[in-house]
């Protein structure tokens, strides 16, 4: 596989189509190419299992027209930065060899979304060690260090540090969160109503989007906080 520009990795299947996938359509549709992984199932979910939510992702991902959808199986519930999954993400780092990457929020009601923050960005870093030691299919990899990492904000509002337009893809973007029929409102779904499987949950999806667009004077916005100091080498790049 060869290197790709920007790698979402995020706790849960659907939590890259709610915060922003908006911003992957956006980096594609610029020549970007984009890779996503999950690190669980997702099987805690109310609703839905395990299973389902791996054949909704895939069929998310299709949508959104990434490069690949990989999927590392920690347990939900439980993700921790320890050694044996911040190796499994760094393998995964290696391999693509990012400039970018997005994971989840830094301060979030779910606390897997925290837990996975503090993991991806340990991952980040020792994954540009020299003298840490991974391999894959009995190759031995190269260390690699992405340019940029930035948190996604997602049901806690979080001051962000910048805004992406996300207006012209806003649609597509509800097509992907769509493929997820198991977790969000369905009218005919039997299953116990959950957190966010409820109407208001989706207004607050469209008006958080709103809401960030017209901070920028735009239709839809997607919020990022960055790990780093952002770089402009002109002016106008802000304009």
């Amino acid at each position: 596989m060869s290197k790709i520009d920007l790698l979402v990795i995020m706790a849960h299947p659907d939590d890259a189509e709610l915060c922003c996938s908006g911003t992957i359509l956006s980096s594609i549709d610029k020549g970007m190419s984009v890779g996503m992984i999950d690190l669980t199932r997702g099987e805690l979910g109310t609703r839905g299992s395990g299973k389902i939510r791996i054949k909704e992702a895939t069929a998310a991902a299709k949508v959104l027209g990434v490069k690949f959808r990989n999927n590392l199986e920690l347990r939900d519930g439980f993700i921790s930065d320890n050694e044996e999954s911040v190796l499994k993400v760094v393998e995964q780092i290696r391999e693509f060899k990012p400039r970018v990457v997005i994971t989840n929020s830094k301060t979030d009601r779910h606390p897997d979304h925290e837990s996975a923050a503090r993991l991806v960005k340990k991952a980040c870093f020792i994954s540009g060690l020299v003298k840490i030691k991974s391999n894959k299919n009995n190759n031995i990899q190269e260390p690699w260090r992405p340019k940029l990492l930035l948190y996604s904000i997602q049901n806690n509002y979080v001051i962000p540090d910048f805004i992406v337009d996300v207006s012209k893809y806003f649609d597509i973007k509800i097509k992907a969160i769509n493929c997820f029929k198991s977790q969000f409102y369905d009218p005919e779904s039997k299953e116990e109503e959950s957190f966010i499987s409820t109407k208001d949950f989706m207004r607050f999806i469209r008006s958080r989007s709103i809401e960030l667009g017209h901070s920028i004077g735009v239709s839809h916005g997607e919020g990022f906080t960055s790990e780093n100091k952002l770089k402009i080498t002109s002016i106008d790049n802000l304009i």
